[in-house]
This record gives structure tokens, C-alpha cells and sequence, in this order.
């Protein structure tokens, strides 16, 4: 299989080659390969030769840093929106269809400073309709988004708005029933009916608002967070033919752990969230600027030993 076939068919909850793999956002670049990659600050004042060239060497050094990793999918970030465009034309020359293209797509509300948490609670509570006229115009504007990204040769979203701290969901289940769901489902409705793929990502407890997610038919779940008692195991009875599951390797074990405590929780997560397919492997997060890079590594070494069907 191509990665990107192997990425989709897991998508699909079947069961492809290997397991595969991929990561929301890779920040250990500069420790991989010597630099991290371009950022759209860093074309400012640049000629539009410079400019294009510097657009083609990024999108270059983005297929050395994934093919030594061995990711499935790629998820493109900090560049504007046509420098996206130029870039995923560019892979795409470079590779064909070998790999899944993905960006961020949400439109909805989500956990905020403390700030837009209270401006956001009032108007859910005190003007209610105000609050589904916003939710309305986020959602309609990530459609439109995911629109024009699509039609530039992604191949699907990863929707990124968190909803869950350790201990459950940022406002209650019912009203995230009134505010969230509707909106997150016309989303992920608009992305499928154009042959793309959704991926809902969210820290945090999901456990009481799991229901709406599954409800919302993304293709796959994202994080489930074992810093928030997730437990990939319950979690993959549970949705077992109802969507597919991305992550749970504990990313504050990459950290603080020791290696034995990362080495187990990558292969509870491959042990009970491999059999029967639907299961794409990653942290519950993201490698993140600090990490040591070995740790990550050993992530990917452990994938290796298990990541066959």
C-alpha cells in the first residue's frame, strides 16, 4: 500500500497493511534535520523569485523530514493560505498521490483564554441565540475554508478545536449539544460530501460528550487523552465500527516518563487498538519544542516492532 492508501483504509476502520502513522503537528524538526521548516514571517520583504524559491525548497525539505519518519500523512502548517496551495502542488508533483495532505478545518467553539471563556459563557447563557448566530457564522466560514482547500488538493482536515479538560467537557454535555454539535456535524457533513476526510482532534475527557462526537460522523477521533484517564482500550469497544481512533501514546510519559513507561504505553495503545483495524498510531498530542527527540524516536521504534497486520 502507498501511505496514503494505508492512511485511508485505516480512515475507513479497515485493516491495511500496517498500522499507520502520523503526527497533528511535528515540532523536532530542527533536531531530526538540522532546521525547522519555513514559516510564513520568513518570506517577508522577499522577492517573488525568492519567494518561489524558497516555497519549493520548504516543500522539499518537508518530504525528507516525513520520509524519514515514515508518516502517512502529512499535516501542512504556519504558511499562509496560497503558500499552502504552492506547496501541496509542489508535493504533489514531487510524489503524486503517495501521501495524505491535511490542514486544520474547525469551526466551533471551543476552550479559550479565561476572557473569551467568560464572554463566551455569558452569551451562551444570557443570549443564547446570539450564541448560535456566532456558532452559524464559524461554521459556514470553516466550510467555506475547507472548500477552497479541498479544491487546492488536500485531502482532508484535522479539526482542532479543543473541548475537554481532564475532567470533562469546557461547558455541560446539553449545552454542548445546543452549541457545538449541529455545527460540528454540517462541518464534517460538507467535508465528506466533497470526498474529503474529517479527523476531530480534542484533549482532554471526552467521555461525556463521546456520544455527540460519534454523532457527528468524523472519520476518526483524535488525542484520547490518557492524561484524562482515556483508555484506548475502553475506548475502542466502544466505538468499534463507528469511527476510527488516532493516538493515545502518553505524551507526558515522553517527558517525565522513563523509557519503560513510554515503551508500555505505546504498546498497550498498538495491543488493543490494532486488532480488527480502524486504529492510526500517534501521540496524544503532539512531539512538542523541548522534547528530547530520542523519545520520540523510541515511539517510533516500539510502531515498528508491532505496526504489521
Amino acid at each position: 500500500m502507498t501511505p496514503k492508501q494505508r492512511f485511508i483504509t485505516a480512515l475507513e476502520q479497515g485493516i491495511p497493511d500496517r498500522v499507520p502513522t502520523f503526527e497533528l503537528e511535528f515540532q523536532l524538526a530542527p533536531e531530526l534535520m538540522g532546521r525547522d521548516f519555513l514559516h510564513e514571517e520568513q518570506l517577508n520583504g522577499l522577492s517573488p523569485k525568492e519567494v518561489d524559491r524558497a516555497i519549493h525548497e520548504n516543500a522539499e525539505y518537508i518530504l525528507k523530514v516525513y520520509e524519514r519518519l515514515e508518516h502517512d500523512a502529512i499535516c501542512l502548517h504556519y504558511l499562509s493560505d496560497e503558500h499552502m496551495f504552492d506547496t501541496v502542488r509542489i508535493i504533489r508533483e514531487l510524489t503524486g498521490d503517495k501521501y495524505m495532505l491535511l490542514c486544520h478545518g474547525d469551526g466551533t467553539y471551543a476552550i479559550s483564554d479565561a476572557k473569551g471563556m467568560e464572554k463566551m459563557s455569558c452569551m451562551m447563557v444570557d443570549e443564547p441565540e446570539e450564541a448560535e448566530a456566532v456558532a452559524e457564522d464559524m461554521c459556514q466560514r470553516a466550510i467555506d475554508h475547507n472548500r477552497r482547500f479541498l479544491d487546492h488538493g488536500f485531502d482532508g482536515f484535522i479539526l482542532c478545536s479543543d473541548y475537554c479538560f481532564n475532567k470533562g467537557p469546557f461547558i455541560s454535555p446539553r449545552m454542548f449539544s445546543r452549541f457545538v454539535t449541529p455545527y460540528l456535524y454540517r462541518i464534517v457533513e460538507d467535508i465528506r460530501a466533497r470526498g474529503g476526510y474529517a479527523i476531530k482532534h480534542t484533549d482532554g475527557d471526552i467521555s461525556k460528550i463521546l456520544d455527540d462526537l460519534i454523532s457527528c460522523h468524523p472519520h476518526a477521533l483524535h488525542s484520547l487523552d490518557p492524561m484524562a484517564g482515556v483508555d484506548i482500550r475502553q475506548i475502542k469497544e466502544y466505538t468499534r465500527g463507528k469511527v476510527a481512533l488516532c493516538g493515545n501514546v502518553h505524551c507526558a510519559a515522553l517527558q517525565t516518563g522513563t523509557e519503560e513507561d513510554v515503551i508500555a504505553s505505546a504498546e498497550y495503545c498498538l495491543k488493543y487498538a490494532k486488532p480488527g483495524g480502524g486504529y492510526i498510531y500517534c501521540t496524544s498530542n503532539v512531539p512538542f519544542r523541548g522534547l528530547k527527540l530520542e523519545r520520540y524516536l523510541l515511539v517510533l521504534d516500539v510502531w515498528k516492532k508491532h505496526r504489521d497486520y
